[in-house]
């Protein structure tokens, strides 16, 4: 801290230090958590946030909420007391693919293994690399398989692949033989993998006609271990259709056949978030919570089934995504605002920028329809959204200032607007704003 605050009041005081990864290969820097919020050259008094130099846009991520979401969900689907509960208890597949859903795929991965995750969900073997490179030794299963040419690389970091289609074992297998033979020291038993189901969202796996011609081939690949089978759900958050029902019965006709031909499963998993909540049926050995670790339910169809499903598992949000008014203007009727003037004042206006943009993860769809909190009240998001820079109408929150937060997720004074708040204004998932978050946004991880 420099010498000037160090001369701040008492209530300014940082009272624990966090981290801030800043790249992939996860170099920390150490940042304060204040119990004020701190504007640029003043110090003006607001809610608690962090500090730090810079382009005044961040999130805030609840390392704290993310552990309970995942001790939620573990005992979610290992109740006390329920037929077989003396078995072992079913696993978790925690799913951090994708930059862990914008939340950074470190330290959440770190905060997960603390809390006994039992695997981790990735898309790709460079996403399983940074995560080997970074400390993490639980499994982990790269959900989308592999492309030829990275066989070495999910060798020499112990990842587990997905086998999609037979041709990818002979791959694999040449790769192991190989490494057998290379190897100083020699592989401890053969390569793990698990084979995906197509069992009917007709993306990627083996179809069940094709599985003895699967069990063919495994069996010439002495280097490999079938350790997993699993599926994936199209619509498990769907109660209109019955698509799910007929996945179901899709994978179960699966594992029978993989019986018949005398081929072990494995650990067998189905239930993605979801299905978690709401289908008991798809739990199996374990689990793969996506959205639902960092706090958001999926839309229920109908829609009269959210509260009911949101009950049963109690999830709090981890990221809060915040920016600073950098400038308020004051407007005559009739001056236009943004890109193609595409909002008009239509009164004496006061009007709010913000340090947040499209590139940011402030997507450009909430142009003239989305809002924003600042003290605690909405502000309507005006005009067209750009890379750099967001406007906003404050002109009915009349102690709006410069170096007032603006906050897009989470809450302020009260007042709350979550993701899936936005996403149905946006009309996507939460999952994709999620993932929108810029690079250039800093990630401030709390306890």
């Amino acid at each position: 801290m420099t010498g000037n605050e160090n001369q701040e009041p008492d209530r300014l005081k940082p009272v624990l230090q966090i981290r801030l990864v800043t790249n992939r290969h996860a170099v920390e820097q150490e940042r304060f958590f204040f119990r004020s919020k701190i504007g640029y050259a003043v110090k003006i008094p607001m809610t608690r946030t962090v500090k730090f130099d810079g382009r005044p846009i961040w999130a805030e991520v609840s390392l704290g909420a993310l552990t309970q979401n995942l001790r939620a969900i573990r005992n979610h689907v290992n109740p006390a007391g329920a037929p077989g509960a003396r078995h072992p208890r079913r696993k978790i597949l925690a799913v951090i693919k994708s930059n862990a859903y914008g939340h950074g795929i470190v330290p959440v991965a770190r905060a997960l293994s603390r809390a006994r995750a039992d695997w981790f969900g990735v898309t790709c073997s460079a996403e399983g690399a940074e995560l080997r490179e970074s400390g993490i030794r639980e499994p982990i299963l790269i959900l989308t398989g592999f492309w030829a040419g990275e066989e070495q690389r999910i060798l020499e970091h112990h990842l587990t692949p997905a086998i999609m289609r037979p041709e990818q074992l002979r791959l694999l297998e040449k790769a192991a033989a190989h490494s057998y033979k290379r190897a100083r020291k020699p592989r401890k038993g053969p390569v793990d993998f698990h084979l995906k189901i197509d069992s009917g969202m007709n993306r990627l796996g083996i179809a069940p006609p094709e599985l003895p011609a699967f069990a063919r081939v495994l069996a010439e690949c002495p280097h490999l271990r079938l350790s997993g089978t699993f599926t994936h759900i199209a619509s498990s958050e769907v109660f209109t259709t019955e698509q799910t029902i007929e996945q179901e019965k899709s994978f179960r006709a699966a594992l029978a056949c993989m019986n018949s031909l005398g081929l072990d499963p494995g650990i067998v998993h189905m239930a993605n978030s979801a299905a978690i909540v709401s289908r008991p049926s798809t739990w199996y050995q374990m689990v793969r919570p996506g959205a639902i670790l960092y706090g958001y339910h999926q839309f229920f169809e109908p829609s009269t089934l959210n509260p009911e499903m949101e009950a049963k598992l109690p999830v709090r949000p981890v990221l809060s995504f915040r920016a600073r008014i950098i400038s308020l203007k004051e407007l005559a009727p009739g001056a236009r605002v943004g890109y193609n003037a595409r909002w008009t004042a239509d009164k004496p206006s006061r009007v709010a920028v913000l340090a947040a943009g499209y590139a940011d993860g402030l997507v450009r769809v909430l142009s003239n329809k989305g809002r924003i909190i600042v003290r605690g009240q909405f502000a309507p998001i005006i005009g067209t959204v750009s890379m750099d820079l967001t406007a906003a109408d404050v002109t009915g929150i009349s102690e709006a200032r410069v170096g007032d937060i603006a906050t897009i997720y989470g809450t302020d004074g009260g007042t709350t607007q979550s993701v899936p708040d936005v996403a149905r204004v946006a009309n996507t998932a939460s999952a994709e704003l999620l993932c929108a978050l810029g690079k250039r946004v800093p990630r401030f991880y709390l306890p």
